[in-house]
């Protein structure tokens, strides 16, 4: 049976090391900024992405991976004799999917395997460690890919953005709802549902408030997650996101709470200070 590798792009926001110490490709989306390129990941931290959108006034523009980009990394693998699974940030936010899929065209038939998660950011992350730990287990392509398509709707996302901002500078609001909202203090929470972001529900006060609120709902499910891994994900909100950790932890049953920090494609969407919890549903 021939070796799997598994890839993931890097809205995927595995927990720091992660990706090194489990053999997994990442392949990095792009961040544009008038006529400077960046590889998300490679070539640009959030804290320097937040700086140029400070100092410019306006969001950079992301975009996704070419077909070449993904046929140069998979290549290698191929002429190994392996086959590839590649796990795609959701095809309702990216044309990363389609992509990809153009690039599987053109390897021999059912050796690379493209799968759209139908999530982001760390949630993705959750489905690349079911993959990883399959392939491990001696799982062809075939077999992980359906283990995924079982996964990919259980999967529980909720975001607290702590402003609306960046959601207005990227049209995703309009003025007057990031005038009122930062007047109440209104913090949105978004939730994913089915491969697109909706507006689960919003809180009135202190960035704190909402944050309880996301927790309280986590915790409410502890009984029905998957006992595998929790990841807490956050931009530039360490302390925040640690906290919820550490309850987590505590107040669950499962092995592994761990903490990562989302990339400049997410970090682009919803801005600083962004904390959100995910997890898996058990079957």
């Amino acid at each position: 049976m021939s070796k799997v590798k598994i890839f993931a792009d890097s809205t995927s926001d595995l927990p720091t090391g992660w990706a090194s110490e489990h053999q997994i490709g990442i392949i990095p989306l792009y961040v544009v900024f008038d006529d400077h390129t960046y590889r998300d990941g490679l070539d640009i931290t959030p804290e320097q992405l937040y700086s140029k959108v400070d100092a410019i006034g306006s969001l950079p523009k992301t975009t996704a991976p070419s077909p070449k980009d993904f046929m140069d990394a998979f290549a290698p693998y191929i002429e190994r004799g392996e086959e590839v699974v590649y796990l795609s940030i959701s095809s309702h936010l990216s044309s990363t999917y389609q992509n990809a899929l153009l690039a599987a065209g053109e390897f021999p038939e059912g050796r690379v395997h493209v799968v759209d998660s139908l999530n982001l950011c760390s949630g993705i992350g959750l489905l690349v460690m079911k993959a990883v730990g399959a392939a491990q287990q001696g799982k062809s392509g075939k077999e992980i890919v359906a283990l995924l398509e079982d996964c990919r709707s259980r999967v529980e996302t909720e975001f607290v953005i702590d402003t609306l901002e960046y959601l207005y500078k990227g049209g995703r609001c309009s003025g007057m709802q990031n005038f009122i909202g930062s007047l109440l203090q209104i913090r949105p929470v978004l939730k994913l549902v089915h491969g697109t972001i909706i507006p689960a529900y919003k809180v009135r006060g202190k960035q704190e408030k909402a944050i309880q609120q996301m927790l309280d709902n986590a915790l409410a499910q502890k009984d029905h997650m998957d006992d595998d891994l929790i990841i807490v994900a956050h931009t530039m909100a360490e302390e925040a996101a640690q906290k919820l950790a550490a309850i987590l932890r505590e107040q669950t049953g499962v092995r592994e709470v761990a903490l990562a920090e989302a990339g400049c494609v997410i970090s682009s969407h919803c801005g600083p200070h962004t904390v959100a919890i995910m997890y898996m549903r058990k079957s």
